[in-house]
């Protein structure tokens, strides 16, 4: 089996010749240097900006160990698709979204024709209001206080790549552990794709503005905050989940999988950093493709050397500018809001439709590839879009939405 391509911290080697990087031991911890794994393949598209700021992680004092996943991408000072084990807790590496993760609710619905249940998504990018919004049966899901008492922006999906999809179950690759799950091939589920909105960006600019980019100075204190934010975009997706249930014609269910991608894991004194990467030690996961491809849902087994993790989704290959420009000149807006699985994909905002295009990702099948060639996660399902929320559109609103919007344009 190839195995994952080792680098130096202080040396960027891109060569993919295979070998093998021993999983970080106790001592590295005294280390001046931390390892760099990145789990790819010499087919994947893994780009050199993305591998420098690896690099520049893994000089920071403190680090351990950097394992860059197939999906990985640059970020804003720190790359996307990564997890990074250090005995320093460095607020940047996660960002701004904490708490942004990935949640999957089995749904049931009489029928699931993509066209007519996208009229029916409600707006996502209307918060629900205690007061204002107090009899809504979205609230149901909540249990106890709202972390942080943070009200705005709840329940809706935000922007770039985030969203609310409804997916029919196309292929079962294990039958046995999606049993275990309640899942089979026809069957519906919500996929919710959603952080911390302003939650996290307030924690993390509390932070920058007194400290730049150095240290979190009081760990635990940043921790308090950063929890707050992990259960503020758990209980987010699960708002969001209700009400789509809801407006569909369905009840809303506990999630079978939420896992977070952004965040802060403690494991045995050690800060581990996973920015768009999942945890992987013994759980399941959903890996999103994009908009025009199956996701696929995984049991990821990910040891130390892959810092517990894998991949998150498809990874993008285009920064959005690229996708913006070059998605004009291959791509008309219908096209991207039907994609070729037969699926419909709400979206109001024509720039963030190319900026989303499938095009401006990486292939869902060599990221899925790459994790099992490495042993670091096993496939269970497949999923295909039906419908899928960006933001409102209102060519799709329901029928009130519709005359509201037309009143506001002075149409009749």
């Amino acid at each position: 089996m190839p195995s994952a391509i080792p680098f130096s911290a202080k040396r960027a080697s891109l060569s993919n010749s295979p070998s093998r990087q021993e999983s970080p031991p106790q001592s590295a911890l005294a280390r001046s240097s931390a390892t760099v794994t990145v789990f790819s393949s010499p087919t994947s598209w893994i780009e050199s900006d993305a591998l420098g700021q690896c690099h520049q992680v893994a000089a920071l004092d403190g680090m351990i160990h950097v394992a860059a996943m197939p999906d990985l991408h640059p970020g804003k000072g720190a790359p996307i698709g990564a997890a990074m084990a250090s005995t320093v807790l460095y607020p940047f590496l996660v960002g701004s979204d904490i708490g942004c993760g990935i949640a999957v609710f089995p749904i049931r619905l009489k029928r699931a024709v993509p066209e007519r249940l996208a009229a029916r998504f409600p707006n996502l990018d209307r918060a629900l209001d205690p007061e204002r919004d107090g009899d809504d049966p979205a609230w149901a899901v909540v249990e106890g206080r709202i972390p942080a008492g943070h009200i705005e922006g709840l329940a809706t999906v935000g922007r770039g790549n985030h969203f609310v999809e409804l997916a029919r179950i196309d292929k079962v690759l294990e039958d046995d552990h999606a049993n275990r799950l309640g899942l089979a091939e026809g069957d519906l589920v919500l996929i919710v794709h959603s952080g911390s909105r302003g939650l996290g960006e307030r924690i993390l600019r509390a932070h920058t503005q007194a400290h730049g980019a150095a240290a979190a100075p009081d760990p635990a204190a940043y921790m308090a905050n950063h929890d707050e934010a992990v259960r503020w975009g758990s209980l987010n997706r699960r708002l969001l989940a209700a009400r789509a249930a809801h407006a569909l014609g369905g009840e809303p269910t506990e999630p079978i999988i939420d896992q977070c991608h952004n965040l802060v894991e403690i494991r045995e004194g050690v800060y581990l950093h996973r920015k768009g990467a999942a945890p992987g030690d013994g759980r399941d996961v959903l890996i999103a493709g994009t908009r025009g491809t199956h996701s696929y849902l995984v049991a990821a087994h990910a040891g130390p050397e892959a810092n517990h993790s894998v991949a998150h989704g498809a990874g993008r290959k285009m920064s959005r500018a690229d996708a913006l420009r070059r998605g004009r000149d291959k791509h008309t807006v219908d096209e991207l809001r039907r994609p070729l699985v037969g699926s419909v994909v709400v979206c109001g905002d024509r720039q963030l439709l190319f900026e989303e295009a499938p095009t401006a990702y990486k292939r869902i099948e060599q990221v899925i590839a790459d994790l099992v060639t490495h042993d670091l996660a096993t496939p269970v399902i497949t999923t295909v879009p039906l419908v899928t929320y960006k933001t409102p559109d209102p060519g799709f609103a329901p029928t009130r939405e519709r005359r509201d919007y037309r009143r506001k344009r002075g149409r009749p």
